[in-house]
């Protein structure tokens, strides 16, 4: 519940109104949009990047929230290509270490900040 809180004190979700006994009530499109911000976060967006495409959708604005989509894609491949090559590193480095030999293993070597 914390977390839907904070996202309304951002701006993402709205306070719903409650009833009488104060407490809250929160509908489909309440469910909905935290779907919404859930799948945006997962796929990397910033809350202040999920609260724009928010503003978009309310005004209809497709090639912007196309544009954000792009950019968001190519910093994703960027990524994934920096994660590539960190894992090949690391594996080059394991199958150095499986070798076995004298002195230190590479993998720990690697690491060392001297």
């Amino acid at each position: 519940m914390e977390t839907v809180r904070f996202y309304q004190r951002k701006g993402l979700l709205e306070v719903p109104t409650g009833p009488a006994t104060g407490g809250r009530h929160y509908g489909d499109d309440d469910v909905q949009r935290l779907r919404f911000i859930r799948q945006s976060q997962a796929a990397g967006f910033t809350l202040k990047e999920i609260k724009r495409l928010l503003d978009l959708d309310r005004i209809d604005d497709r090639a912007q929230a196309r544009a954000m989509a792009q950019d968001r894609i190519v910093a994703l491949d960027a990524e994934i290509e920096r994660l590539e090559l960190a894992r090949a590193s690391l594996r080059k480095l394991a199958t150095e270490c499986a070798k076995g030999g004298a002195g230190p293993c590479p993998i720990l070597s690697a690491f060392d900040p001297a």
